[in-house]
């Protein structure tokens, strides 16, 4: 966690919980597994970049491989570099890259723009930036022919053929970054394997992985609200229930849960941990189980019936901000993205903490579901000259430089004296101009970035706090089995799938329909494209076994 102005966690944080959240059971979109003839198989014969940690600006509290994140107590110092010269050779490099924040100053008038270009050894970085309209931008790039030298390709957007495409305009990076190739640029072999996954198509490496926090979504509460009913911990369901209860006081205006346009669902998801609901997929001898199949899905859905029944929700469903809820008094808990999360002590004026997950019943094994630890990748656009290709990865190796290093400092902050300045306890705060002109950093995150850590600006106890969850979180913690692989099935017909059993839930929760409607939705998503989905990627799955 970082006291920059724009990172990827106030990019994703909130939509984390809500657009990103409603596509992270069945999704990672993407590609055919046609182009190239290897599919599956060539992708599970291919050796991931080797990981080798940054060795310096050592944390207080370790990392590890496994996706648990490192803690600083305080703002590194004495940074080292972990670039020894300049990557670039002049000349301009293109990108595009994803923001939906206010966009910097222009680079002619950008000093941390200007900046940035002399330290990457080019004269000029162009970044291309689209938001809402990312697919209709790349798709229209891609129809013009006219790709730039960086492109971000993301599984969450909806974009098709990505197999083909890779095959026709990208560079196969296999031959630069496998195994101990990646060595040459240290700080992509900073970059966990896990992440890596998700730019391996049918055998090859086709871009950069862009790390982002494996962690899931998680409940956020005001700890302050939860202490006269004995805290946020639970031994089962029913003590949630009636802990929920006891909370809510609507004379007073004080509820249990949030309300709001993802809530239903969210809680549902939070619920189907403690029974045990499959994340995403249920995966048994090359077979898959999607979630909504399950019995412990049903279940867990008769639970958030009961909730509803219960009248612990806050009554506006049209709710905006569970924060200024939660501020108030008005909210007791509240579903976030795990980076939603670890941004909370900077933008809200209450005590926060988490739930762990428990079992529903007291003895149940509780589970925790992981994301993909990875936002896409970044692909370098084919131009047949192999010394441009090292160029490229040498910018992007700069760009995902990190944390404790003198790049992150400067990528994160700028210049000292000119966009930040640190304060009595050494942690940088920018300067009014660093706030504007350093807008840049947020949407370089998405072209590469280094992988997610813990640092809370004057506040030691929340990262001692975030880290002992983490580790409570990861020996629950199961993946999406279909990480990794592909179907373009699931990347047309998912959203439309997606809306089917949101508004199901809607429709069953507040009792517009039984629960025995959901029989039908399991047949609904059958017809309309699941069982499709379902076996290309079962074919996928077989193909690695």
């Amino acid at each position: 966690m970082t006291s920059d102005g724009v990172s990827r966690r106030t990019l994703l944080g909130a939509a984390g919980a809500a657009g990103l959240a409603a596509l992270a059971g069945p999704a990672l979109a993407g590609c055919s597994t046609k182009a190239g003839g290897g599919g599956a198989t060539a992708s599970a014969k291919v050796k991931l970049p080797t990981y080798r940690p940054f060795a310096g600006g050592e944390p207080d509290l370790p990392g590890s491989a496994q996706g648990l994140d490192p803690g600083y107590l305080s703002f590194p110092k004495d940074a080292k570099r972990s670039v020894s010269t300049a990557p670039g050779k002049g000349g301009t490099v293109t990108s595009l890259t994803y923001g939906e924040t206010q966009l910097p100053p222009a680079e002619g008038s950008n000093t941390y723009w200007q900046q940035l270009n002399s330290r990457l050894g080019v004269e000029h970085l162009k970044v291309r930036i689209g938001s809402d309209d990312y697919p209709t931008v790349f798709n229209s790039m891609v129809a013009g022919d006219n790709l730039p030298d960086l492109v971000w390709v993301a599984p969450n957007q909806g974009l098709q053929h990505i197999a083909e495409l890779a095959q026709a305009k990208f560079v196969d990076l296999t031959p630069h970054l496998s195994g101990d190739k990646v060595l040459k640029y240290p700080n992509l072999a900073n970059i966990q394997q896990y992440a890596w996954k998700t730019a391996v198509i049918n055998g090859k490496i086709w871009g950069v992985a862009v790390p982002y926090g494996t962690f899931g979504q998680v409940y956020k509460v005001n700890t302050k609200l939860w202490e006269p009913v004995g805290g946020a911990v639970f031994h089962d369901a029913t003590e949630f229930l009636d802990k929920c209860k006891q909370i809510t006081h609507a004379k007073s205006n004080r509820y249990a849960l949030e309300n709001g346009q993802y809530t239903l669902q969210n809680c549902l998801h939070m619920v189907g941990e403690w029974h045990g609901v499959p994340n995403g997929w249920r995966e048994s001898g090359g077979k898959l189980t999607y979630y909504i199949e399950t019995d412990e899905y049903e279940a867990a859905l008769e639970f958030v019936v009961k909730l509803y029944k219960a009248g612990v929700f806050f009554p506006d469903p049209k709710m905006s901000n569970a924060d200024d809820k939660m501020a108030q008094g008005a909210v007791a808990a509240s579903v976030a993205s795990f980076p939603g999360y670890l941004g909370s002590p900077r933008t809200v004026k209450y005590p926060v903490g988490a739930i762990v997950p428990f079992g529903f019943d007291g003895k149940a094994t509780p589970t925790f579901d992981l994301g993909y630890g990875s936002v896409g990748f970044t692909a370098i656009r084919a131009s047949g000259n192999d010394k441009r290709v090292e160029q490229l990865l040498g910018i992007l190796d700069y760009l995902a430089a990190p944390f404790g290093s003198a790049e992150r400092n400067f990528l994160l902050y700028g210049t000292e004296g000119t966009h930040y300045r640190l304060d009595a306890h050494g942690n940088p705060q920018l300067t009014t101009k660093g706030q504007t002109e350093t807008l840049l950093s947020g949407p370089l995150q998405f072209l590469a970035n280094c992988p997610e850590y813990l640092y809370t600006p004057s506040n030691a106890q929340f990262t001692k706090d975030t880290y002992a969850l983490e580790q409570k979180l990861l020996k629950i913690a199961q993946p999406n089995p279909t990480s990794g692989h592909y179907s373009d099935t699931n990347t047309s017909k998912g959203p439309t799938l997606a809306q089917l059993y949101s508004d199901f839930v809607a429709d069953v929760v507040q009792g517009r329909k039984p629960i025995s409607a959901l029989k039908q939705l399991r047949s609904d998503w059958r017809s309309g494209g699941g069982d499709k989905i379902r076996h290309e990627f079962e074919q996928s799955i077989a193909k690695d076994s």
